[in-house]
């Protein structure tokens, strides 16, 4: 009977509906994406870094970075991806677009 009437008590509650994080929609800023790439930057990790540019380039607008940096949309889809080796022309071009630069730091001991 007890589990009967904890049954009931649960079906009264309403469920949380959660949706997937998008740091895209995080990145209105320059700041913002400057402190983003940053953080990526420091893994390491160069797919995490592609797909980090890609990232922040959707929430800049793919079609306006593509213009800026003179790459087609299909090409920055693919190389900022993470999926393949993306060459060092295209995230220079992409960053530029988006209004960040990059920069040089000693590595902490």
């Amino acid at each position: 009977m007890a589990r009967t009437t904890a049954a009931k008590k649960a079906k009264g509650k309403a469920k949380t509906k959660t949706v997937p994080f998008d740091p895209a929609q995080t990145l209105d800023t320059p700041e913002a994406i400057a402190e983003y790439l940053t953080a990526a930057l420091e893994t390491g990790d160069a797919s995490f870094i592609a797909r980090s540019i890609g990232t922040a380039a959707k929430a800049f607008g793919m079609s306006e970075i593509a213009r800026k940096s003179g790459l087609s949309r299909e090409n920055l889809y693919r190389s900022l991806s993470g999926e393949t080796k993306v060459e060092l022309e295209t995230v220079v071009r992409a960053i530029s677009a988006l209004g960040v630069q990059l920069a040089a730091k000693p590595k902490a001991a």
